[in-house]
């Protein structure tokens, strides 16, 4: 106490402290803000409702086209602004992958048809039955890691070989073009789709106002859009769909020959999509539906299979067919140039931990080899360095490329020390070039020396600098048209429904508007059908780009599945006892008599019935039809009275009419459906879609033809003509 009352008089003598209060001194006060006091962001806060655009330090910029030499260019490393823009997107999600988040892996086997070293001098493809690891990645693009496997989107397909001379990565997706044709757009367009970012709402859907503002206001986003809007962005699985690597690439042989080529994957299981009710329901059941179905299908043994294959055209037809080939939203008609396939891809084996292999994978475009090049596909360009800065962004530094499911299969050789998480330990300590004090080594290769990369000796770069698109890309509803002029009617439908779907939900007048405009731009059929939806009114036709042209491989439902392996078949059983009238047999013994032929066909049967009694092997409280990719109903079930709207058809064990909600859904959604073991099924059945004289229905007392029909309906799969056509 004594020290503290002699530090206070020694402060008073100082002058430093006074009895007085400064509060009371009325001059001092000021008073109190009436209203809200600003929060800690309120000087952060950015408001873009005026003024032009700049960069991250104020300096005022056009940002929508990539820097090149020349019109029809390669993309330029000066690009301050590209670079800017790409990499400040690259590094907004952390670490989840940016796009593509949710998807799901496995490795396998590629396998060369021939000795392709006429067309590449890629060391993968020069023998016949020469065998290369790969590594594929499925996924959606816009959906987090939590969202549902079915929501509908271009689907991702990438590929990892793990070849002799190095990684090489085929970066593609399910539909052979994109939204965009330059890829400083790119932040652009995934910020039009994402959820809003106020109440990050909605998830893994493009049925909002930005999403559609951006794809009417960027009529090259049309193409990929059909695409999506059809079978393509609701794939059955990942297996039942195909594989592109949307640009334009170059192959070129020892000599530097060089071809321009278009990649392709085509699957083997056979093309096949859902039905976008379906598709919904089936996200809230399951949302791991692609996932459970691809790990199931490698466990059991029925890995899926790819075949690989090119379209090639001379370097000097790159302007030849109306449209530029380095234009990445345009395909090319394979009557142009036909496929040529050059081998088969097999996926064999599951990932043994998710994390390590499917999720820390991380692709580029920039891991190529020799006998491969790039083009001057100003989205390819920009891809390039974005992969490369998206992966540095999610690893954390350099060394990615050291994580075990990213190393190559052969030794690696040069400079590139330190970092975070250096896995390696380098015994060369000359880590320079040139050097004499480490003989030289490692040396450089090249074209003619080590079988080293080279680039297309052709390639060649004339002009001016240009910020901006070559008019060669200016044609954005030609190849739409084209698309929609080759799917079937019912396909056509399914089209029109999805953005009749999505449009419903804009709330703005102007984006609907536009919306049509674009969408008449492509057909007057299809903006006055979705103008009738909308209430608005249809416009006139706006015929510039019309033609009646079509394209082979584009229509899913014109083709049937080329094996049914794997497909999976609901039997709708019960555990009561009652006897069929017709034969006396139970649903059960007619449950078991139809698993084991189904099973010797390569399905996959599954019986359903109130409990998980002996032979038994899901509840009707936890199936439903989307689980099935057909329903076969016992006779046995429905003399039980299972099938009744009445009181017979409610149980405690399961939702209300369940049972009779399967097999109607599954008719529904297009589905084969079978009546095993009576004359004719009852009264309710028959309402709800297993009219025996209904296209896909198969009804019979016996096993074999109720077998044989259900194979026969799963390979066409979906029987269209059940759905409603505008008039």
């Amino acid at each position: 106490m004594g020290r503290i009352h002699t530090s206070a008089v020694l402060l008073s003598l100082l002058g430093l402290v006074s009895a007085g209060c400064p509060f009371a001194d009325p001059s001092v006060l000021q008073a109190r803000q009436d209203g809200p006091i600003d929060s800690p962001v309120t000087n952060a806060m950015v408001d873009d409702s005026t003024g032009f655009f700049t960069d991250d330090v104020g300096g005022q910029i056009q940002e929508q086209d990539s820097l090149r030499a020349g019109e029809r260019g390669p993309t330029l490393l000066e690009d301050f602004i590209f670079r800017q823009k790409i990499t400040h997107f690259d590094h907004e999600r952390v670490p989840e992958r940016a796009v593509h988040a949710r998807g799901a892996g496995a490795h396998g086997t590629f396998t060369s048809y021939g000795d392709w070293s006429n067309l590449t001098a890629a060391s993968f493809l020069n023998t016949a039955g020469k065998e290369t690891p790969v590594f594929v990645r499925f996924s959606t693009v816009a959906g987090s890691r939590g969202s549902a496997d079915t929501a509908r989107d271009v689907h991702g397909f990438a590929t990892r070989f793990y070849t002799d001379e190095g990684n090489f990565d085929i970066v593609g997706n399910n539909i052979p073009v994109f939204f965009i044709q330059d890829a400083i757009r790119f932040p652009d367009l995934i910020h039009a789709v994402k959820p809003r970012p106020d109440n990050e709402i909605p998830q893994a859907a493009t049925a909002h106002d930005s999403a559609w503002d951006f794809f009417s206001s960027q009529p090259s986003a049309l193409h990929t859009l059909f695409w999506a809007m059809a079978g393509f962005g609701i794939p059955r699985s990942f297996r039942h769909m195909d594989g592109f690597g949307v640009h334009t690439y170059r192959l070129v042989t020892d000599d530097g020959t060089s071809k321009l080529v278009k990649w392709h994957w085509k699957t083997k299981q056979g093309r096949a999509s859902l039905y976008w009710e379906e598709a919904q329901v089936l996200a809230g059941k399951n949302a791991d539906a692609h996932r459970q179905d691809l790990f199931d299908a490698i466990a059991s043994g029925n890995g899926p299979e790819w075949e690989l294959a090119v379209q090639v055209v001379d370097e000097d037809k790159v302007l030849a067919f109306g449209f530029d080939l380095f234009d990445p939203t345009k395909i090319i008609p394979e009557e142009l140039a036909p496929l040529q396939k050059l081998g088969v891809m097999k996926l064999h084996t599951n990932p043994t931990n998710y994390f390590a292999e499917t999720e820390q994978i991380m692709f580029q475009p920039g891991h190529i080899v020799r006998g491969v090049d790039f083009t001057e596909d100003p989205l390819l360009q920009g891809r390039i360095f974005s992969y490369l800065d998206t992966q540095l962004n999610r690893h954390g530094g350099p060394n990615f490329e050291q994580i075990p499911i990213n190393r190559p299969v052969v030794p690696i050789h040069n400079n590139n020390r330190d970092g975070a998480a250096q896995n390696l330990v380098h015994k060369n300590i000359i880590h320079y070039t040139p050097n004499t004090l480490n003989g030289g080594y490692p040396q450089q290769a090249s074209q003619s020396s080590g079988r080293g990369y080279f680039n297309a000796p052709s390639r060649s770069v004339t002009g001016g600098l240009v910020r901006g698109l070559p008019s060669s890309f200016d044609d954005h509803w030609s190849q739409v048209r084209l698309f929609y002029n080759s799917l079937t009617a019912p396909e056509q439908q399914f089209l029109v429904n999805a953005i009749r779907f999505e449009t419903s939900h804009l709330q703005s007048a102007a984006v609907k508007q536009n919306v049509l405009t674009q969408l008449n731009r492509v057909s007057n059929d299809i903006a006055a059908r979705v103008a009738t939806a909308l209430g608005l009114e249809a416009p006139a036709p706006d015929d510039t780009y019309y033609h009646d042209n079509v394209t082979a491989g584009i229509s899913i439902t014109n083709e049937t599945l080329p094996t049914v392996a794997t497909l999976t078949v609901g039997i709708l059983a019960t555990t009561t006892t009652t006897k069929n009238a017709t034969n006396g047999t139970s649903a059960l013994s007619q449950a078991a008599a139809l698993k084991e032929r189904l099973a010797a066909q390569g399905l996959v049967p599954t019986v359903v019935a109130e409990t998980l009694a002996d032979g038994v092997d899901k509840t009707y409280s936890a199936a439903d039809a989307t689980d099935f990719d057909a329903v076969v109903v016992t006779s046995g079930a429905d003399s039980a009275g299972l099938f009744a709207l009445a009181a017979g058809g409610l149980s405690p064990l399961y939702p209300p009419l369940r049972p009779l909600q399967i097999a109607s859904a599954a008719f529904v959604f297009g589905k084969p459906v079978a009546y095993f073991g009576g004359a004719r099924p009852s009264d309710p059945l028959v309402a709800g879609g297993l009219d025996p004289q209904a296209n896909g229905v198969y009804t019979s007392a016996d096993l074999e033809t109720v077998t044989a029909g259900l194979v026969d309906g799963l390979k066409t799969f979906k029987f269209t003509g059940r759905y409603p056509l505008d008039a």
